[in-house]
């Protein structure tokens, strides 16, 4: 692909930028520079203003699930903007809104019937955090306002949703955050004997460490007093940090402590519902039932923005009736246009099999990523559905992994630029032990993971040659 107006204009796009763009999660100083700019995609393919092309390998931002250039998600949404453009869902409502809640709470397991709109994940993280106080206030429990969340683990960067994020570093700097969120060990089983776990987490022990990180969550909810505790945040797949699958029984464990001790449990699944695991709720693929759900990205594949936090019926029954009003909102929650837009997508989603073809796919992509464990640079592959992460480090048999300086030249000084260079977009983090993480768009198969296999393998030899 080869636009001679846009790549003529590149340099005029690259000023305005360091002019006035503040990007999110990214140093500044990388305008001096210049950023890249990515102008098209199409299918599971991007490219930048130059003309170059690359594998989309992180489906945007864990988003473009359909893949990109779908022109029918477009034409509804300009349809439906024609019709009706906006309006709010504050005492009042509209079909788009009405159909979607309708259908997503067709697709959500057990009870949670009830839909309540934002316009992204971390919204629909905040929401879920203040129903989960409000609704132990209601039962006449307003000492149980404290949420329990994993270590590393990412919940959003509103305030509320921020107390929920284990990542320290993330919160340092807006201290002092909204109190009451704890942390527990997450399920890491490549880390778990670090973590303080005795056996084969990755092997013959798996359902013993599921059942081990289940009960340092019974632990922590004992020693604050299960009057104080409100709720449990947890990804089915944690994402930061690398994806940690959750181990055998895990779950079930979580589920049957937080009844012993009245304590909700939120499936955050911003990342893994829509397919990313092969089903259109993460929950149902590890067979457990939250007290709600929080949704977003992969909604409408990232045609336009929405996030949603879906409720059983017990936590709907003290606003069904009387005058209890739930006092919390968003100007564009359930837009018309994204909901049109989601309907859409979803479409695309049953008629095509999307998330068969990840059920059916994800095995191979696994197998092609595994072939890399021969690299000396490779410590783990892990990971479910199309969402994996490959865990990097400097010596194999003690998993000894790179000190803060190595972590910043090999992430940032070479890994991130490497792998763009190479023709693939995707994540080289460090929230955690580095990682390279990989979540591309639910279309591909065999052959692209080949392809992105080969990149990898060419990029991570010549870093290990770099340390």
């Amino acid at each position: 692909m080869t636009d001679t107006t846009t790549t003529l204009n590149e340099a005029a796009l690259q000023q305005k930028a360091k002019d006035h763009l503040w990007m999110h999660f990214s140093r500044q100083s990388t305008m001096e520079h210049g950023v890249p700019i990515i102008v098209k995609g199409e299918g599971h393919h991007i490219w930048d203003a130059k003309g170059k092309q690359y594998i989309d390998g992180l489906s945007g931002l864990f988003v473009v699930a359909a893949g990109h250039g779908r022109r029918r998600l477009a034409e509804v949404a300009a349809k439906q903007a024609e019709e009706l453009a906006f309006f709010p869902i504050w005492s009042y409502a509209h079909p788009a809104a009405i159909e979607l809640a309708d259908r997503l709470a067709d697709y959500a397991p057990g009870d949670l019937n009830r839909v309540f709109f934002s316009t992204g994940g971390g919204e629909a993280v905040e929401t879920a955090f203040k129903l989960a106080k409000y609704y132990w206030k209601l039962q006449g429990r307003p000492t149980k306002h404290k949420v329990i969340s994993r270590a590393v683990a990412y919940h959003g960067t509103p305030q509320g949703a921020l107390a929920i994020t284990g990542i320290p570093a993330m919160k340092e700097m807006f201290e002092p955050i909204t109190p009451g969120g704890f942390r527990v060990p997450n399920t890491n089983a490549y880390r778990a004997n670090e973590m303080g776990f005795v056996g084969d987490a990755q092997g013959a022990d798996a359902e013993a460490f599921g059942l081990w990180a289940a009960n340092r969550i019974e632990e922590m909810i004992l020693f604050e007093g299960p009057e104080t505790v409100a709720a449990v945040f947890l990804e089915p797949v944690q994402n930061s940090g690398g994806c940690f699958p959750p181990p055998p029984s895990y779950f079930r464990r979580v589920r049957e402590i937080c009844d012993q001790y009245d304590v909700l449990l939120v499936s955050d699944e911003v990342i893994c519902a829509f397919g990313r695991i092969g089903h259109m709720f993460a929950a149902d693929a590890y067979g457990f039932q939250p007290d709600m759900i929080t949704c977003a990205k992969a909604m409408t594949s990232g045609y336009s923005p929405i996030g949603a936090t879906i409720i059983s019926d017990r936590i709907y029954e003290p606003f069904r009736t009387g005058n209890t009003s739930f006092y919390h909102g968003y100007t564009f929650g359930g837009h018309p246009v994204s909901a049109a837009v989601a309907l859409e997508n979803l479409d695309i989603f049953e008629e095509e099999g999307l998330n068969e073809n990840v059920r059916q796919n994800s095995p191979l992509f696994r197998a092609a990523l595994e072939r890399l464990t021969d690299l000396p640079i490779v410590g783990d592959v892990r990971g479910d559905g199309y969402f994996f992460g490959i865990e990097l480090v400097k010596d194999k048999a003690t998993k000894e992994t790179f000190d803060d300086d190595e972590s910043e030249r090999l992430l940032r000084g070479f890994l991130s630029k490497a792998l763009y260079d190479a023709g693939l977009y995707c994540r080289a983090d460090d929230r955690g032990d580095p990682v390279i993480q990989l979540a591309p768009p639910l279309t591909i198969g065999p052959k692209e993971f080949d392809e992105i296999e080969g990149i990898l393998r060419g990029v991570l030899t010549e870093a290990w040659t770099r340390l």
